[in-house]
């Protein structure tokens, strides 16, 4: 795989539960109103991508980000948003020095998590019935959490769950190019 997007500051940003579920039919696995100011925080002023399917769940381009859609279909247009059809594509056209946020869904955030320097993740204390989850980073990736980022968020009267905030860095990531036979290093 070429090594196209370690120059960029790629961020994924989600809510998982204890089994990493992220959604079931196409929408959230539950309303977690601080959550979601959270994410409105995080994410406004700066672009998003996501897949289409993501996007139709959402209904509308959410406003104040640039809007960026994942698609396989070709013909896929929506007013006031970017569409590309592969992630590269989508990749080499994203400003260098502004921070860029996967939203998902699932087949959004196995395919660019390698590309992903930071993750924010919310994760919610319980389970839930899901049919998309979120790759498994924190065993399979070289990921350190932000300790000054952790913060608490406990049961009250608009939250049925506790969760918590979270944020982790990548430590080092190496991917070999496939056009030349260097090794590319980010940090």
């Amino acid at each position: 795989m070429k090594s196209i997007a370690y120059d960029k500051n790629i961020s994924a940003i989600v809510a998982i539960d204890r089994e990493y579920g992220i959604g079931f039919e196409n929408r959230l696995l539950c309303r977690l109103p601080d959550d979601l100011k959270y994410f409105k925080e995080k994410t406004f002023g700066h672009s998003i991508i996501m897949g289409r399917k993501t996007f139709e769940s959402l209904g509308k381009p959410l406003p104040g980000r640039r809007n960026i859609i994942l698609s396989k279909q070709l013909d896929f247009k929506v007013d006031g948003c970017l569409v590309y059809n592969s992630i590269p594509e989508c990749l080499k056209n994203i400003p260098t020095e502004e921070e860029v946020f996967i939203i998902g869904g699932e087949s959004i955030f196995k395919q660019t998590l390698e590309y992903c320097n930071k993750l924010y993740v919310t994760r919610i204390d319980a389970s839930f019935q899901a049919d998309s989850f979120f790759p498994k980073f924190d065993t399979i990736e070289n990921w350190k959490e932000v300790m000054s980022c952790n913060k608490f968020h406990d049961i009250d009267e608009k939250h049925n769950y506790s969760f918590t905030f979270q944020v982790f860095k990548r430590l080092k990531t190496i991917k070999k190019s496939t056009s030349t036979s260097q090794f590319t290093i980010g940090l």
